[in-house]
């Protein structure tokens, strides 16, 4: 269970102490992420995190990286469509230093001319190298389709239009609307006292000073539709799926339940009908993502393209059967198992306990102990299965596919 406090300038600081490790796996995160930028400057977020590492008032973009290895410790960033994060794993005696230098590279960073545009190029070619996996390309596409023209639905690293034409202001403009202390949370999990990251954040942050820029929610416009990609690939990649709920919904650990017993491990109902009994699948698997205000949940497949209708009627059949008709004793132990078993055995990992404090900090403004929620866990029945599984599929199911297909060749089953 982590301790919080925040600084005077509204920072939030939030640590669990693991005395029995070494090393202390430390983040700075920020609630923005692609959801805060408008159409014009789609990718801002990612680029501005590849910005961070290529130099500041103190480091250049080798020193960065010299530092980091001279300690033996990593140094990382990821940007989301809700949120940005930038993370150290380093010995427990060099937190302290590895808190300074995410300071440097938030508040200090150059942008310089000659860095943008190179790293310009890394981001291409980043968005062209993500262009030809089609497993990944179809979640892209199945997000549009779910979201439409509301800010979740745009491509976190950005279209090469919109990366070719993000300008230095253009960045500017948005670190100081979003790179604010209220939207920044420290968190660190590891060999680490609350008082000791408290007294480190105020000396390094304590003076960073930015006017807060308000979140606008936005409606979602949702409609079932049938999305198919040509692409000269062996298999056709599939996600068929619907809207979902958000990170508060009080949903959200029956959606995890009924997601393990869908798609989610080698006895769940998809992979035994798809793969084990049918031979139709390599690879199949269920998945949710909670946002703020929505959410969206699908199951993906990837099969030839002979063989991509059955597959898709079979995905639909698994779906309306667990809306019909509640699911077994048997279904439920297991997956209740498999959920408790991840979450505690992801709780050995520093930087998965750091990672879970951020986003109960972030989203749920609450302290959950994994005691709390695998209680959680168990008190979801096959009633409240059953009637999620309805709440999803009353709006109408979505369909994205990529492959060597075109319109027509493939139908979504009517509910």
């Amino acid at each position: 269970m982590h301790e919080r406090m925040k600084l005077a300038n509204g920072i939030v600081v939030a640590a669990e102490e693991i005395p029995t490790v070494r090393s202390v796996s430390v983040g700075l995160w920020l609630r923005t992420g692609s959801a805060n930028e408008r159409q014009q400057n789609n990718g801002v977020s990612h680029f501005i995190e590849h910005m961070l590492f290529k130099g500041t008032e103190k480091y250049t973009a080798r020193e960065i990286a010299e530092a980091m290895d001279a300690i033996g410790g990593q140094l990382n960033a990821f940007t989301s469509r809700e949120y940005t994060c930038y993370y150290a794993r380093v010995l427990d005696e060099h937190l302290e230093f590895a808190i300074s230098l995410l300071g440097e590279m938030l508040r200090f960073s150059r942008f310089d001319s000659g860095e943008l545009e190179k790293e310009r190029g890394v981001v291409l070619e980043e968005i062209n190298m993500y262009q030809d996996e089609a497993d990944e390309l179809v979640h892209d596409q199945f997000v549009k389709s779910i979201f439409g023209d509301h800010p979740l639905g745009r491509p976190i690293l950005g279209t090469m239009e919109s990366v070719a034409s993000l300008t230095r202001e253009d960045m500017i403009q948005y670190l100081s609307h979003f790179y604010t202390p209220q939207r920044l949370l420290v968190a660190a999990a590891g060999n680490v006292k609350q008082e000791q990251l408290t007294r480190i954040a105020r000396e390094h942050l304590g003076d960073y000073l930015a006017e807060e820029m308000s979140d606008k929610c936005q409606p979602l416009a949702y409609r079932s539709q049938v999305r198919i990609g040509f692409k000269q690939t062996e298999q056709v990649h599939l996600v068929i799926g619907a809207p979902g709920i958000s990170r508060l919904d009080p949903d959200r650990y029956a959606l995890e339940v009924l997601e393990v017993i869908l798609g989610s491990g080698m006895s769940s109902r998809l992979f035994q009908e798809l793969r084990e009994d049918r031979g139709l699948v390599y690879s199949t698997y269920s998945f949710h993502s909670l946002y703020r205000e929505h959410g969206l949940w699908g199951a993906y497949a990837g099969t030839g393209k002979g063989q991509a209708q059955a597959v898709i009627d079979a995905i639909v059949k698994q779906f309306t059967r667990i809306a019909e008709k509640p699911v077994t004793e048997a279904e439920l132990a297991r997956a209740k198992q498999q959920l408790k078993g991840s979450l505690l055995i992801g709780l050995e990992s520093t930087s998965n306990r750091m990672s879970r404090i951020a986003k109960n900090e972030l989203f749920l403004h609450e302290a959950t102990s994994p005691q709390e929620e695998i209680a959680l866990i168990e008190a979801v029945t096959e009633e409240e299965i059953q009637k999620l599984a309805q709440r999803l599929l009353a709006e109408g199911l979505t369909m994205s596919a990529i492959g060597p297909i075109k319109e027509g060749d493939l139908v979504l089953p009517l509910l």
